[in-house]
């Protein structure tokens, strides 16, 4: 039996729908992300005394320092999607860029960027 070096038309086919349907997902992470970032405040603390609107304002610069870190994983998960959507345009998608195997099939339904097998990814610790 040959060793297959790379995935066919049908197969990155069913890589590419997971991909976008991921992608969709991330991207609409990221906006509401991004608006909880961009909000102007949405509860007015105008009434209330100056020690709880101290504590108001803290939590609000805390929960966008949050979101903006979020926000920036999440740009970085998109630019993979999309980098794995123009391997699989190559038709070099699922290949292992350390061992140049395929990349189990399970795995990339889980992780769909991945670059690295499980075997060249235990090899890095």
């Amino acid at each position: 039996m040959a060793v297959k070096n790379r995935y066919n038309d049908e197969e990155l086919a069913e890589f590419k729908e997971i991909i976008l349907q991921k992608l969709d997902k991330a991207r609409s992470d990221y906006d509401t992300l991004k608006s909880a970032i961009t909000m102007s405040e949405s509860n007015d603390t105008q009434d209330t005394s100056p020690t709880f609107k101290v504590l108001e304002e803290g939590a609000a610069t805390l929960s966008k320092e949050e979101a903006g870190k979020l926000a920036q994983r999440q740009v970085k998960f998109i630019q993979h999607l999309e980098a794995a959507l123009i391997r699989i345009e190559n038709k070099t998608y699922g290949v292992c860029r350390e061992t140049g195997k395929l990349i189990n099939k399970e795995r990339l339904r889980v992780v769909p960027h991945a670059t690295l097998s499980i075997e060249a990814k235990n090899n890095q610790k």
